[in-house]
């Protein structure tokens, strides 16, 4: 029998990581404790939504919750550049940092003040192994240009080209590279040639070019996960929901060091 491969995904969200992915960690590891293997974790640092690192910590005292987010360098990568190429400001660490003390243990505190990153995607992952959510883990994600040219070929698809000085994530629809600014209102962009290197999945072609790459045996899903995968795609993967988690959607922030 070959030896099982135990996958979770998800987007960096949130540079405490929200509860629900604490939660796929927990099932992740319950999982191979009970069969063995591996567990790999799909890092999405393709996806684009600013909206996706928001963290959302709860006031020592008062218990009241407060929402974090990193600021960007511009308003076209806010909303246009994925995860990986979105640049920190460099007073945002140090402005975020003097509030954390009324939200978060100190040692979460020395935990954000040590970590150093120029992009969102980079400075939750590293936050992540510092709270030693990563330890024995392999991470695989989604922007890596050799993950890309690994991955099958997919028409349903989001290209990295550059627009106005930035890289920006531009949905391919009917051959037309375009921004989708809200609504129904679209930017279109001049069509240009691109590479595999520059190709990541929609929310519906993710499962498969995850596995094309990936080829787990078991995969940690999340309640929304649930709702859209096309398990068709997959037939050969064994489908786990994700531990229960109250709060699922703020920070979770009482891992021990």
């Amino acid at each position: 029998m070959s030896t099982p491969v135990i996958c979770f995904g998800q987007q960096p969200c949130g540079f405490f990581p929200r509860r629900f992915l604490y939660a796929k960690f927990v099932t992740a590891r319950r999982l191979q404790a009970e069969i063995g293997g591996k567990i790999v974790f799909f890092l999405h640092d393709s996806d684009h939504d600013c909206r996706e690192t928001q963290t959302i910590l709860r006031h020592r005292k008062t218990n009241e919750p407060q929402t974090f987010n990193f600021t960007f360098a511009n308003k076209l990568q806010r909303k246009f550049s994925p995860l990986f190429l979105k640049r920190i400001p460099a007073d945002w660490p140090a402005n975020t940092a003097r509030q954390l003390p009324n939200y978060v243990d100190p040692r979460w505190v020395d935990a954000f003040k040590q970590t150093a990153a120029a992009n969102a995607a980079d400075f939750c992952l590293e936050m992540y192994r510092r709270m030693g959510l990563l330890d024995g883990i392999r991470g695989v994600r989604s922007g890596d240009p050799t993950v890309r040219r690994a991955a099958c070929d997919i028409a349903d698809c989001f290209v990295d080209v550059p627009h106005e000085g930035e890289i920006v994530r531009a949905r391919l629809i009917d051959g037309t590279l375009r921004l989708h600014e809200g609504g129904d209102r679209y930017l279109d962009l001049p069509k240009v040639d691109f590479t595999k290197e520059q190709v990541s999945p929609t929310r519906d072609s993710r499962l498969r070019w995850m596995q094309s790459v990936i080829h787990c045996t078991h995969y940690v899903c999340g309640a929304g996960e649930q709702a859209y995968l096309n398990q068709a795609d997959a037939p050969e993967i064994t489908f786990v929901p994700r531990d229960p988690i109250d709060r699922s959607d703020e920070a979770y922030t009482d891992h021990p060091a």
